[in-house]
């Protein structure tokens, strides 16, 4: 790749063409005067130890079985040409030092640092920029969402020199929404060749990293370990010193939750989440805990939620009927789950996704359970006749159930509870436990009836063309699991990506809400404003504890889009000293509320 460059500047210069030049006139801007989030305390070496409930498909992070857990620990060790500040919210130099914004509402230049690189040692380029346009939009990576958005948002890079360039957005943006659309990540153009067999080819190919840490073994189907880089090229960039402190991280595959705890209570594992409610309230009371050598921690963040709940496959011949839709979403009681085994620290959502300001429509409220309307409207949707068992069916004797496919063991309890209580209005919900990878891979090839997930957050406002618009229904391996194709939701999807004011934009986004609500395709669960999570007393934490941005306190990764993980480390001697035994301290419980956000 690099060599065809050479060639075509070359030819530019043997037939007059000059390259583009800078506008004269931009304002460039850095940002080297935020507060630092990161404590000069850390000291770095040792390992972390984490788990996995399935091994990885693949290790790319694009095409086909790419969108796993997994996925986030290869993105988010590649850094974009800026992140956001976790408090701030403002831009901070990655790759790029410096960026300004062009005249036209639609266009960022950057200045990238010399000192990036690739790690197998390869400098970061502008070509690296250009040619992730060419690999975005290649059909032989075989994602289409991608090939989309770096069509129709991401029109145009351009190339001044060689640590020089800008990107172009498809519309005029709000500089705010500029930041939310053009922060690209390179693409290593010395790597990849974009043959036809790429899939196959880059399946579990290592490929380079910008971040700290390399894949430095694979035991498949068992565990993948990563290695920091020591010589990493951002060790002293401002916002990166004193994080990304361990040695090693090493994810071993642990299919049961259960399983995954004993070994947590062994020492094997070193952090464990307790966002469940029975974990934390129930599985906390063990010598490990009493004698202070695990530590206990709720942490309230502020950060956007994603959407959790019911996905409503309406290509299903029973689904294609709105009154149906209607019915269930009536017939699920999602309040008793929320009361009874969520233990009332789950709240209910009642839109696609919150937390994006004006952009959620705080007015719209989730269908409430109730069982005369549910039996009604399912009546009217032809499933009038009591069936064996009291469940509904229709004149040509359909009975009215629901397959819910789902991928985490630990939600089977939850979902019963939806089961006991829908059998009340005639609906018989049937579930469907599939492994992790294999569940979701047969949600993004539309398999499922009803699937049963939550997204994760993220972006500076809620995305909407990737899981709503008729380009992507009918299509495997897209983010459209509803397979809904609605002419109004297309109009209003195209619009907001068009539009450049926030506060136009943001009314579009409320009408896009209502119009999913009306479509009754999704029906809402709960969001979990925090994240609480056990851990070795010797792993430590910054005295904040974390950012108003961190989904957990113990990523150890970059995060996305704000810059908030890998702020711990790793006490080796106080590990010595437990892992001999016999000590004991002082319990830990804490509960910080600097970001809680207070609901009206």
């Amino acid at each position: 790749m690099k060599k065809l460059t050479a060639i075509l500047t070359l030819c530019c210069l043997a037939f007059g063409l000059s390259a583009a030049e800078l506008p004269a006139d931009l304002e460039w801007e850095t940002n080297d005067t935020d507060p630092i989030f990161a404590s000069p305390e850390a000291r770095r070496g040792g390992e972390l130890n984490m788990m996995l409930l399935s091994f990885p498909l693949t290790f790319r992070t694009v095409g086909p079985d790419s969108n796993t857990a997994f996925r986030s620990f290869i993105l988010e060790n590649q850094l974009g040409l800026y992140a956001l500040h976790p408090e701030t919210e403002t831009p901070i130099p990655a790759l790029a030092t410096h960026w300004a914004f062009g005249d036209d509402d639609k266009t960022m230049y950057f200045r990238l640092n010399p000192a990036a690189r690739w790690s197998d040692g390869e400098p970061v380029t502008a070509d690296d920029f250009l040619f992730a346009l060419e690999f975005m939009r290649s059909e032989v990576i075989r994602a289409p969402w991608y090939n989309n958005y770096y069509t129709e948002e991401i029109v145009d890079i351009t190339k001044y020199d060689e640590h020089t360039i800008s990107v172009t957005a498809g519309s005029p943006k709000s500089r705010r929404e500029l930041l939310n659309t053009v922060g690209l990540v390179p693409q290593p153009a010395h790597y990849y060749e974009l043959s036809e067999d790429w899939v196959r080819r880059y399946n579990w190919e290592l490929v380079p990293v910008t971040g700290p840490y390399v894949i430095s073994d694979v035991k498949r189907g068992r565990s993948i370990t990563f290695e920091r880089l020591d010589d990493w090229w951002g060790n002293d960039l401002r916002y990166y010193q004193h994080r990304f402190n361990v040695d090693q991280i090493r994810l071993t595959v642990v299919r049961d939750m259960n399983i995954a705890y004993r070994h947590f209570l062994r020492g094997d594992v070193d952090t464990f989440g307790l966002i469940l409610p029975d974990w934390w309230h129930d599985k906390t009371d063990t010598p490990e805990y009493r004698n202070g050598l695990i530590n206990r921690i709720w942490f309230y963040n502020d950060i956007q939620q994603g959407a959790q709940g019911l996905h409503l496959n309406i290509a299903h011949p029973r689904l294609g009927d709105i009154r149906v839709r209607q019915g269930i979403a009536h017939a699920i009681n999602m309040q008793r789950m929320l009361d009874t085994i969520l233990r009332g620290d789950y709240e209910r959502m009642h839109t696609f996704g919150t937390g994006y300001g004006d952009f959620t429509d705080t007015h719209i409220r989730a269908r409430e359970f109730d069982i005369e309307r549910a039996r009604a409207l399912f009546a009217e949707g032809g499933y009038d006749r009591q069936g064996p068992g009291g469940i509904l069916m229709n004149a040509q004797g359909d009975r009215l159930s629901l397959a819910v496919t789902y991928t985490t063991q630990e939600h089977t309890a939850r979902l019963a509870i939806l089961r006991e209580e829908a059998r009340k209005a005639g609906l018989d919900l049937q579930l469907n436990l599939v492994d992790g990878a294999t569940g979701f891979k047969a949600m993004l090839e539309k398999k499922h009836e009803a699937a049963w997930l939550g997204w994760g957050g993220g972006g500076l406002y809620p995305q909407y063309w990737e899981f709503f618009h008729s380009a992507n229904a009918g299509q495997p391996q897209t983010n459209n699991l509803f397979n809904v194709s609605d002419e109004q939701l297309d109009n209003l999807i195209e619009e907001y990506r068009v539009t450049m004011a926030l506060e136009a934009k943001a009314a579009i986004s409320r009408r896009i809400q209502q119009r999913v609500h009306e479509l009754a395709i999704f029906i809402p669960g709960y969001q979990v404003p925090y994240t609480r999570e056990a851990y070795w007393r010797y792993v430590k934490l910054p005295e904040s504890r974390g950012t108003r941005q961190s989904p957990s306190l113990f990523w150890p990764m970059e995060g996305y889009p704000h810059s908030t993980g890998g702020l711990f480390w790793i006490d080796q001697e106080l590990k010595a000293e437990i892992k001999a035994g016999g000590k004991r301290y002082e319990p830990v419980l804490e509960v910080v509320e600097t970001w809680r956000r207070q609901e009206p």
